[in-house]
């Protein structure tokens, strides 16, 4: 099971042919590590910008990592939180044109009537008729304390790292101490549900419980009002 044995001189191994690579080995562990996780495809569109180019010829070219769900040539995506809208045109992976694009793919696609200034960095794309991406006005988090200087108290302003996005946060409430066993998990976008929040390095890593969405015309401030759940080892 975990390494090969002379008790099994009959088995010669076991192999498996992908798209994504061959595989093979002896023991059950290796098969094991083998198994690839299934990718979240059944999910609505999330994918947050890493940047945004103007290409001669093409037009604005948004990249990112995709997340969540399928992007497709011909979808119709919501940008998030600049409330942008458009069709996209078409979807490459270093310049090789895809049907779609599914998660852990980087990729670039081209959309209809969108300036480099309309859409930005840390901005996240998603399905306009399936469940696009809002603004959030606040959340509730779980926080583990990595390390910190002083107390921390409500009032306390950070700066939140969540995947592109690096913005300026605040502690509006906290909540209790807890252990860090304890507590839900944030199951409905999971890549998306975790981030860092940093002073001059990272002094905690959180993980969503719960999202207050902001679904005002109005843009929020850029100082996001949290409540936090702090969670000591």
């Amino acid at each position: 099971m975990l390494e090969p044995s002379a008790n099994m001189p009959w088995f010669k191994g076991w192999k498996v042919t992908r798209k994504d690579g061959n595989a093979s080995g002896i023991t059950l562990l290796e098969a094991l590590d083998c198994i690839l996780p299934t990718p979240p495809t059944d999910k609505p569109l999330r994918l947050p910008l890493q940047d945004i180019y103007k290409i001669g010829g093409i037009g604005t070219v948004p990249v990112g990592r995709m997340e969540t769900g399928v992007l497709k040539p011909g979808m119709v995506v919501t940008f998030a939180p600049v409330n942008v809208t458009t069709e996209v045109k078409s979807v490459e992976i270093h310049h090789e044109a895809l049907n779609d694009a599914l998660p852990g793919d980087n990729v670039g696609f081209n959309v209809k009537n969108v300036s480099v200034k309309d859409v930005c960095r840390d901005n996240v794309a998603g399905d306009s008729k399936n469940d696009p991406p809002m603004e959030a006005a606040g959340f509730t988090a779980q926080v583990i304390i990595l390390n910190h200087p002083g107390q921390i108290s409500a009032g306390y302003a950070p700066v939140l790292d969540c995947h592109t996005a690096h913005i300026a946060c605040k502690f509006a409430e906290l909540k209790e101490k807890i252990d860090r066993r304890s507590g839900k998990s944030f199951s409905g976008y999971p890549p998306l549900g975790c981030f860092a929040v940093l002073l001059s390095f990272i002094i905690s890593l959180l993980k969503l419980q719960y999202i207050l969405w902001n679904k005002s015309p109005i843009k929020a401030p850029l100082l996001f009002f949290l409540k936090m759940l702090f969670i000591y080892s």
